[in-house]
């Protein structure tokens, strides 16, 4: 990040839609004493409503998405730029430019693989020149994820027990619901990719974001939508595994941890999503009801006539589960891993909270909060477009803790 004084530590972009509003009012709780913070938006009488109503004296600063201007002036005025406006796709491109230009660090919550394949594309370089650190997928997608293998990683390291091979993560329980916004932003994602081919590409590939995919070792097709026996991911686990939801993205983030650190994770380490359906005789059917049933949500979203009856049913943009349901919301995932010297190890991530608002709230707050207040514990950087764990890494871990979120890993 430039040297140059700014005016905030943090500024929220998108600070009067659902997820900006639960995210500024995890700062307004939690952060340390003199963080300075502004709201951002494109309507001030907006955002001066959800200052109101969290009862803090924050300035507000109206920025369009598609005004270049304003986003320069934006970016060059804050810290740290958390932004909560999607779909990335659509109206991320200039805000990200804007911060790897000013030096200004950046987090937000894509999922999007073609949006963070262009935002590495367009900014990296630049940004590692002034030294901003543009962090995407800093809520449910990626952190869970990425924190998880690299806690795995480095308890493997600090044993001495060699590198990582084969390694899964397993959704072991999970309560939570769905946005508008995911919804929208898989919408938006069908439409850009369905007249280009290259973009089809990109979204498939499982290096799509990898820094060379040329450099990345030869492992063998990696499917990242595949039924998985339990026993397979280790004895202890019963059952038929199903495909996680959102495995397209997160092992691509990961995959990019492990080239950015120089393929420190292993030479041979591959890995994949899943989660648990139970362990029933019915498990295979139930594992594969899960994986044809995204894939016939994806289908009907991209032909008119079952797109037009979805978008009827299937939950609005800006909309989200209520206070209660986003209380008793929580997640779980175990990761398992069989390291190049036979030894087997496990990790686990656990938070209490809807995964993708009131738990995603925490660990994007708690994101912009180590890039402020922790910046001699990071990893090691010159910036650029980075992952949550080359970013962030045990600094935020530490946070995240604090925070009440179980994050172990151990020997089995």
């Amino acid at each position: 990040m430039s040297d140059r004084v700014r005016d905030y530590d943090i500024v929220v972009y998108g600070a009067s839609g659902f997820v900006g509003i639960l995210t500024a009012r995890y700062l307004a709780e939690h952060a340390p004493a003199g963080t300075r913070v502004a709201l951002a938006g494109r309507s001030e009488p907006r955002l001066a409503a959800v200052r109101d109503k969290l009862g803090v004296d924050w300035p507000v600063v109206v920025a369009d998405a598609a005004d270049t201007d304003a986003l320069a002036r934006l970016a060059a005025s804050t810290r740290v730029v958390i932004s909560t406006v999607g779909p990335y796709l659509k109206y991320g491109t200039p805000l990200t430019s804007a911060c790897a230009e000013a030096g200004t660090d950046y987090v937000d919550l894509t999922g999007e693989v073609v949006f963070a394949r262009q935002s590495i594309d367009a900014n990296h370089e630049r940004a590692r020149a002034t030294g901003a650190r543009i962090v995407h997928s800093c809520g449910f997608d990626s952190i869970p994820s990425d924190i998880g293998v690299h806690v795995l990683a480095r308890q493997v390291a600090a044993d001495g027990a060699g590198e990582l091979t084969d390694t899964t993560m397993v959704v072991t329980s999970m309560r939570g619901g769905v946005s508008g916004g995911t919804i929208d932003t898989l919408r938006h994602q069908m439409d850009v990719m369905k007249g280009d081919r290259r973009l089809r590409r990109v979204a498939a590939s499982p290096y799509s974001l990898s820094p060379d995919r040329d450099a990345e070792p030869a492992l063998g097709r990696q499917s990242d939508t595949a039924t998985v026996s339990g026993a397979e991911v280790h004895p202890s686990l019963r059952g038929t595994l199903a495909p996680f939801f959102m495995a397209s993205y997160n092992t691509r983030v990961v995959r990019r941890s492990n080239a950015l650190r120089a393929h420190q994770y292993g030479r041979k380490f591959r890995y994949r999503e899943t989660m648990s359906v139970g362990t029933s005789p019915l498990s295979p059917v139930i594992a594969n009801g899960v994986k044809l049933g995204f894939g016939a949500l994806v289908a009907g979203l991209m032909l008119p006539p079952t797109r037009f009856v979805l978008d009827r049913v299937l939950p609005k943009p800006g909309t989200g589960p209520s206070e209660k349901a986003q209380r008793e919301g929580h997640f779980t995932v175990d990761f398992f891993t069989t390291t190049t010297t036979g030894a087997r190890y496990t990790a686990r991530f656990r938070a209490q909270g809807d995964p993708g608002y009131a738990a995603t709230a925490v660990m994007l707050g708690e994101s912009a909060l180590t890039l402020v207040h922790n910046r001699e514990a990071l990893p090691p950087s010159e910036g650029g477009v980075l992952t949550p764990a080359t970013a962030l890494g045990d600094a935020l871990v530490d946070r995240l803790r604090a925070a009440g979120m179980e994050i172990t890993a151990r020997r089995l």
